[in-house]
């Protein structure tokens, strides 16, 4: 084989007893779960709001985003619930570029994987210690799930990863929400397909153990937009597109139809100020039919301490090193304008 066999990493249970989880911290995440359920299910009638940085670079400034949302929450809780972000690994168009905190702890220095997972691990603790939030991350790697799968509420399956059948069947095996975006293209039955696998048993083997899962029924659809054949951005998240998905749902027989839109990739043609006015068109959509109101749970936004995006060595602290973001003032304002306009 072509590689260089490093090291051998712990394990999930090593690095659990190494960083484990507190009783507090536990019982916090089931509260959060159960929110979080009741929307998809359709027992809750409020708006999932899955918000934060593209990617998690430093802890510092995470946590500090982090902590803003907590009062935040407290004053929009009759409407919104919110999960923050914490993207700790970044999928690469052509694998070249900055990885993620799995990757890459420290963006300024070589990979170090160990030191990675450890890494990911307390950044995650923290923020549940210190804000009561469980998180959202990017199942990018399925295997790496069990280092977090105490800590997570909501995973999402991404653009290049839907169509892989070994990312649809561990989604079929967790017992929290997974989001799985349309492809890159944007042909919508290959996200319906991903999600018929989630919600399905499957027998598997994973992290070298032979495995039965019962089906996720709290998967879900993602729209993040696509590209075309001529690499040109196309959104997703109109009318007419959320009517469409409504009516492949009802053709399918899946449990519990949702959709997240997320209002920046494809979607924004990555201009992250029109995150703003699509984020808003959506829930004008939701006033004007009752079958997209019950299909629409909730909005993914790519958010953190200042606006837009720089180079992983720019050293603005609270600024984006992949894709721009919306900084916190925009995102207060926003926030409290969804909670008014939910209905």
């Amino acid at each position: 084989m072509n590689m260089v066999f490093k090291r051998k990493l712990l394990i999930p249970k090593e690095i659990k007893e190494m960083y484990p989880i507190s009783a507090e911290g536990a019982a916090t995440k089931r509260a959060n779960d159960e929110s979080i359920r009741d929307i998809l299910t359709g027992a809750s009638d409020k708006l999932l709001l899955v918000i934060g940085p593209c990617s998690a670079d430093r802890e510092d400034a995470v946590i500090e985003y982090i902590s803003r949302l907590r009062p935040l929450q407290e004053r929009v809780a009759d409407k919104i619930v919110i999960v923050p972000r914490i993207y700790t690994n970044k999928p690469r168009t052509t694998g070249i570029g900055y990885k993620g905190m799995l990757h890459q702890p420290n963006p300024q220095e070589h990979s170090d994987m160990l030191r990675g997972l450890i890494a990911i691990r307390k950044l995650h603790m923290r923020a549940l210690a210190e804000t009561g939030f469980s998180c959202a991350d990017e199942m990018l790697y399925p295997e790496n799930h069990r280092f977090l799968d105490d800590l997570l509420s909501y995973v999402a399956v991404g653009a290049r990863s839907v169509e892989d059948q070994q990312h649809r069947m561990t989604a079929s095996g967790l017992d929290i929400p997974v989001g799985m975006k349309n492809p890159t293209g944007g042909d919508l039955s290959v996200m319906m397909n991903a999600l018929k696998a989630a919600q399905s048993a499957h027998t598997f083997i994973y992290r070298n153990w032979e495995v039965e899962s019962t089906g996720n029924p709290l998967s879900h659809a993602i729209m993040r937009g696509y590209v075309d054949s001529h690499g040109i951005s196309h959104p997703n998240y109109h009318y007419e597109d959320l009517a469409r998905l409504s009516a492949l749902y009802a053709e399918s027989g899946l449990q519990n139809p949702g959709a997240v839109v997320d209002t920046n990739h494809n979607n924004s043609g990555k201009k992250y100020e029109e995150q703003i006015r699509i984020a808003k068109e959506v829930l004008h959509s939701t006033r004007h039919s009752a079958e997209i109101r019950k299909l629409v749970k909730g909005l993914m936004i790519e958010s953190y301490l200042e606006d837009g995006c720089q180079k992983p060595d720019g050293g603005v602290y609270g600024k984006s090193i992949t894709d721009p973001c919306l900084g916190w003032e925009k995102t207060e304002r926003l926030v409290l304008d969804l909670a008014d306009l939910w209905v």
